[in-house]
């Protein structure tokens, strides 16, 4: 498995893109903590962001998955661009006569998911804990380690979103196609969801639940409404939020289902097609 990374990271070195890429969406992971700078002190108001919570142990493994999932985009253009470069390139074609097997073809890129995931993960989980020991104002070891069920529904995500980029980029081979696709699939789904909630109200939530894209959304849900401050003003609107933000077991299981189906299907596309 470590030869068949190798090869993956070696043609990620050699691929100036990727590499700008990589840096750019690890450093836009890193402007997260700029979140903490936004002031407004505009006479008697004053507000300062980081003052209202949302880099207060345990929310803030919540809340920094959720807006950090934002960026996998930046991943997403490199996994499709991997592929799709393999067919320009021919380097597939010479990697199959050098000896690498269509399973193990399949099997490299996939370990490149979930190194990607990973360590997006794990780069996650620092700048969190550091913002956290920072701007908390609950630092008790207890409290900050608990909830960490974001971290891992941010790891199925990605691997499940990064999955369906690598099932895309085979089943097209045109980098450019395939994200214009992706971005058609979104669509289709958000149409179809509306559609269901017009016509279907009572069945929608489970039906739109097993849809790929919206299953992943489902794993990290919206944070914003979590805040004291937006229960408070609801309160005062007689409004109250009964939502479960937590990552939900069968959520987890649909995406790591949909994950299983994108890797099966890229290696039964691959298998069949003449190279």
């Amino acid at each position: 498995m470590l030869r068949l990374l190798n090869i993956e990271l070696i043609k990620l070195k050699t691929s100036r893109v990727s590499r700008v890429l990589i840096f750019g969406y690890f450093f836009l992971l890193t402007c997260i903590a700029l979140i903490a700078a936004i002031k407004f002190d505009i006479g008697p108001i004053k507000f300062h962001l980081a003052e209202q919570g949302i880099f207060n142990f345990p929310f803030i493994w919540h809340f920094n998955t959720f807006v950090a999932a934002w960026l996998k985009l930046f991943l997403a253009i490199i996994i499709v661009s991997m592929v799709a470069n393999e067919y320009s390139n021919k380097t597939l074609k010479q990697n199959l006569i050098d000896g690498l097997s269509k399973k193990e073809f399949i099997l490299s890129k996939f370990l490149t998911v979930i190194l990607f995931s990973v360590v997006s993960v794990l780069f996650v989980f620092v700048v969190s804990l550091i913002l956290g020991l920072i701007y908390s104002d609950y630092n008790e070891i207890g409290i900050i380690f608990s909830d960490m069920q974001y971290l891992v529904g941010y790891f199925v995500k990605l691997v499940g979103f990064f999955s369906f980029c690598l099932f895309l980029g085979i089943l097209i081979k045109r980098s450019a196609f395939a994200l214009g696709f992706l971005i058609l699939w979104q669509t289709f789904e958000g149409i179809s969801t509306g559609i269901l909630y017009w016509k279907a109200e009572a069945i929608a939530p489970y039906v739109t639940r097993f849809f790929p894209l919206n299953s992943m959304a489902n794993l990290i849900k919206e944070p914003g409404t979590r805040l004291g401050a937006v229960k408070s003003a609801a309160n005062q609107l007689g409004e109250e939020f009964t939502k479960n933000y937590d990552v939900q077991f069968w959520d987890v299981l649909i995406v790591m289902g949909w994950t299983a189906i994108f890797i099966y299907g890229s290696y039964a596309l691959l298998k069949k097609r003449d190279l």
